[in-house]
């Protein structure tokens, strides 16, 4: 009972890294058609990956508006205020952190303790 299995019904899926002509394929279908069905999006994208893997790289390392590189000096200064006011719970930190992505979930946390 319950949902089916994203991945489980499709024998023969890749699995492990990334290639870059794989991104290249999923970059150029998301800006093309927008997401939509991530559970058809391999398909149509000529993807041999499950939906979930694709949105999971979409959404946390593909995404035109992730920010990479180190801390400004502006947001450590934002990171260190608004932990003082929530202390160490980090997911709080993180939801007045609009600006950042779940990716840098980690950073955060190891920045302030």
């Amino acid at each position: 009972m319950g949902r089916t299995p994203c991945c489980e019904s499709r024998q023969g899926l890749k699995k492990g890294p990334w290639t870059p002509e794989e991104d290249k394929l999923l970059v150029d279908y998301v800006q093309a058609n927008a997401p939509g069905n991530w559970r058809m999006l391999p398909k149509l994208a000529g993807l041999n990956r499950c939906g979930k893997s694709c949105r999971l790289r979409w959404t946390n390392y593909l995404r035109p508006d992730i920010k990479r590189g180190p801390f400004t000096p502006e947001e450590h200064k934002s990171i260190l205020q608004l932990h003082a006011i929530v202390g160490n719970k980090s997911v709080l930190l993180l939801l007045l952190l609009t600006h950042f992505v779940p990716l840098q979930y980690t950073c955060v946390s190891s920045h302030v303790y």
